[in-house]
Protein backbone atom coordinates (compact mmCIF):
# COMPACT_ATOMS: atom_id res chain seq x y z
CA UNK A 1 0.00 0.00 0.00
CA UNK A 2 1.32 3.32 -0.78
CA UNK A 3 2.23 5.96 1.94
CA UNK A 4 0.27 8.67 0.75
CA UNK A 5 -3.32 6.21 1.41
CA UNK A 6 -4.11 6.61 5.31
CA UNK A 7 -5.09 2.76 6.19
CA UNK A 8 -8.98 2.68 6.16
CA UNK A 9 -8.95 -0.14 9.75
CA UNK A 10 -13.22 -0.70 8.59
CA UNK A 11 -12.00 -2.07 5.31
CA UNK A 12 -8.95 -3.95 6.85
CA UNK A 13 -10.59 -5.80 9.34
CA UNK A 14 -13.58 -6.78 7.27
CA UNK A 15 -11.32 -8.01 4.56
CA UNK A 16 -10.26 -10.58 7.78
CA UNK A 17 -13.82 -11.64 8.06
CA UNK A 18 -14.78 -14.97 7.27
CA UNK A 19 -16.73 -14.73 3.58
CA UNK A 20 -20.05 -15.28 5.23
CA UNK A 21 -19.50 -12.93 8.08
CA UNK A 22 -18.19 -10.29 5.48
CA UNK A 23 -21.33 -10.75 2.97
CA UNK A 24 -23.91 -10.19 5.93
CA UNK A 25 -22.05 -6.96 6.88
CA UNK A 26 -22.02 -5.45 3.06
CA UNK A 27 -25.45 -6.47 2.05
CA UNK A 28 -27.58 -3.60 2.98
CA UNK A 29 -25.10 -1.42 1.02
CA UNK A 30 -27.00 -2.58 -1.78
CA UNK A 31 -29.49 -5.42 -0.87
CA UNK A 32 -28.44 -7.97 -3.47
CA UNK A 33 -26.99 -11.11 -2.10
CA UNK A 34 -25.42 -12.13 -5.52
CA UNK A 35 -23.84 -8.59 -5.16
CA UNK A 36 -22.61 -9.22 -2.03
CA UNK A 37 -21.30 -12.64 -2.93
CA UNK A 38 -19.29 -11.10 -5.79
CA UNK A 39 -17.84 -8.42 -4.17
CA UNK A 40 -16.64 -10.42 -1.14
CA UNK A 41 -15.09 -12.99 -3.96
CA UNK A 42 -13.07 -10.37 -4.76
CA UNK A 43 -11.93 -8.96 -1.36
CA UNK A 44 -9.15 -8.35 0.46
CA UNK A 45 -8.71 -4.84 -0.78
CA UNK A 46 -6.09 -2.67 -0.38
CA UNK A 47 -7.96 0.65 -0.35
CA UNK A 48 -11.68 1.95 -0.45
CA UNK A 49 -11.36 3.33 -3.98
CA UNK A 50 -10.50 -0.68 -5.31
CA UNK A 51 -13.76 -1.63 -3.39
CA UNK A 52 -15.57 0.86 -4.82
CA UNK A 53 -14.54 0.11 -8.23
CA UNK A 54 -14.96 -4.07 -7.46
CA UNK A 55 -18.40 -3.46 -6.44
CA UNK A 56 -19.30 -1.38 -9.50
CA UNK A 57 -17.88 -3.97 -11.67
CA UNK A 58 -19.84 -6.60 -9.88
CA UNK A 59 -23.03 -4.45 -10.04
CA UNK A 60 -22.70 -3.85 -13.76
CA UNK A 61 -22.08 -7.81 -14.36
CA UNK A 62 -25.46 -8.73 -12.83
CA UNK A 63 -28.19 -10.23 -14.37
CA UNK A 64 -31.73 -8.47 -14.17
CA UNK A 65 -32.86 -10.66 -10.74
CA UNK A 66 -29.91 -9.52 -9.12
CA UNK A 67 -30.48 -6.15 -9.79
CA UNK A 68 -34.50 -6.40 -8.70
CA UNK A 69 -33.07 -7.49 -5.34
CA UNK A 70 -31.54 -4.74 -4.37
CA UNK A 71 -34.49 -2.57 -5.77
CA UNK A 72 -36.81 -4.76 -3.84
CA UNK A 73 -34.83 -3.73 -0.75
CA UNK A 74 -35.85 0.38 -1.03
CA UNK A 75 -39.20 1.49 -0.04
CA UNK A 76 -41.02 3.67 -2.23
CA UNK A 77 -39.86 7.23 -2.09
CA UNK A 78 -42.01 8.77 0.30
CA UNK A 79 -42.38 5.59 2.44
CA UNK A 80 -40.97 3.74 5.32
CA UNK A 81 -41.45 -0.14 4.07
CA UNK A 82 -39.65 -2.07 1.76
CA UNK A 83 -40.62 -5.77 0.29
CA UNK A 84 -37.17 -7.04 1.24
CA UNK A 85 -34.82 -4.70 3.55
CA UNK A 86 -32.55 -4.88 6.54
CA UNK A 87 -32.79 -2.96 9.63
CA UNK A 88 -29.37 -0.85 8.22
CA UNK A 89 -30.88 -0.64 4.53
CA UNK A 90 -34.00 0.69 6.00
CA UNK A 91 -32.06 3.41 8.19
CA UNK A 92 -30.24 4.37 5.31
CA UNK A 93 -33.09 4.91 3.36
CA UNK A 94 -34.88 6.77 5.80
CA UNK A 95 -31.59 9.20 5.93
CA UNK A 96 -31.51 9.47 2.12
CA UNK A 97 -34.76 10.75 2.14
CA UNK A 98 -34.95 12.57 5.12
CA UNK A 99 -34.52 15.97 2.78
CA UNK A 100 -37.35 15.19 1.23
CA UNK A 101 -40.29 16.21 3.64
CA UNK A 102 -42.86 16.45 1.42
CA UNK A 103 -46.23 18.21 2.22
CA UNK A 104 -49.44 16.53 1.66
CA UNK A 105 -50.03 17.57 -1.64
CA UNK A 106 -46.58 16.34 -2.84
CA UNK A 107 -46.77 13.61 -0.86
CA UNK A 108 -50.10 12.62 -2.99
CA UNK A 109 -48.67 13.60 -6.19
CA UNK A 110 -45.62 10.72 -5.38
CA UNK A 111 -48.26 7.83 -4.61
CA UNK A 112 -49.81 8.33 -7.46
CA UNK A 113 -46.98 8.75 -9.79
CA UNK A 114 -45.15 5.60 -7.66
CA UNK A 115 -47.83 3.72 -8.64
CA UNK A 116 -48.11 4.87 -12.45
CA UNK A 117 -44.25 3.75 -12.39
CA UNK A 118 -45.06 0.26 -10.70
CA UNK A 119 -47.56 -0.71 -13.17
CA UNK A 120 -45.90 0.64 -16.79
CA UNK A 121 -42.17 -0.74 -15.33
CA UNK A 122 -43.06 -3.63 -12.59
CA UNK A 123 -40.85 -2.61 -9.79
CA UNK A 124 -40.78 0.69 -7.66
CA UNK A 125 -39.03 3.86 -8.43
CA UNK A 126 -35.61 3.91 -8.11
CA UNK A 127 -33.85 7.68 -7.36
CA UNK A 128 -30.76 8.26 -5.55
CA UNK A 129 -32.69 10.72 -2.92
CA UNK A 130 -29.74 11.56 -1.03
CA UNK A 131 -29.71 15.80 -0.49
CA UNK A 132 -32.62 15.62 -3.08
CA UNK A 133 -36.35 17.51 -2.19
CA UNK A 134 -39.72 15.27 -2.60
CA UNK A 135 -40.56 17.96 -5.05
CA UNK A 136 -36.90 17.29 -6.76
CA UNK A 137 -37.59 13.44 -6.19
CA UNK A 138 -41.68 14.11 -8.20
CA UNK A 139 -40.47 15.56 -11.08
CA UNK A 140 -37.40 12.85 -11.83
CA UNK A 141 -40.10 10.06 -11.29
CA UNK A 142 -42.69 11.97 -13.70
CA UNK A 143 -39.58 12.21 -16.78
CA UNK A 144 -38.40 8.79 -16.08
CA UNK A 145 -42.07 7.56 -16.93
CA UNK A 146 -41.58 8.90 -20.10
CA UNK A 147 -38.41 5.99 -20.65
CA UNK A 148 -38.84 2.94 -22.53
CA UNK A 149 -38.39 -0.19 -20.57
CA UNK A 150 -34.63 -0.73 -21.48
CA UNK A 151 -34.16 2.97 -20.94
CA UNK A 152 -35.49 2.76 -17.59
CA UNK A 153 -33.77 -0.56 -16.11
CA UNK A 154 -30.49 0.64 -16.85
CA UNK A 155 -31.55 4.48 -15.35
CA UNK A 156 -32.72 2.43 -12.25
CA UNK A 157 -29.56 0.13 -12.29
CA UNK A 158 -27.29 3.51 -12.78
CA UNK A 159 -29.37 5.15 -9.70
CA UNK A 160 -28.87 2.03 -7.40
CA UNK A 161 -25.12 1.95 -8.20
CA UNK A 162 -24.86 5.47 -7.09
CA UNK A 163 -26.96 4.74 -3.69
CA UNK A 164 -24.62 1.47 -3.03
CA UNK A 165 -21.00 3.78 -3.53
CA UNK A 166 -22.90 6.41 -1.27
CA UNK A 167 -23.86 3.56 1.04
CA UNK A 168 -20.30 2.08 1.14
CA UNK A 169 -18.83 5.33 1.79
CA UNK A 170 -20.68 5.93 4.74
CA UNK A 171 -19.95 2.59 6.32
CA UNK A 172 -16.58 2.67 5.82
CA UNK A 173 -16.21 6.70 6.80
CA UNK A 174 -14.92 7.48 3.94
CA UNK A 175 -16.32 11.08 2.75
Amino acid sequence: MSQQQPVNTILEDWNRLEQETATKIILPCNGSLAWAIGVVNLYPFETPEEFFAASDKVWLALPEEDWQQAFDSHPRIGEHKAKAATAQSLKWSAGEQSAANPDEATQAALAAANKEYEQKFGRIFIVCASGRSAAEMLAILQARLANDPATELKEAAEQQRQITQIRLRKWLGVA
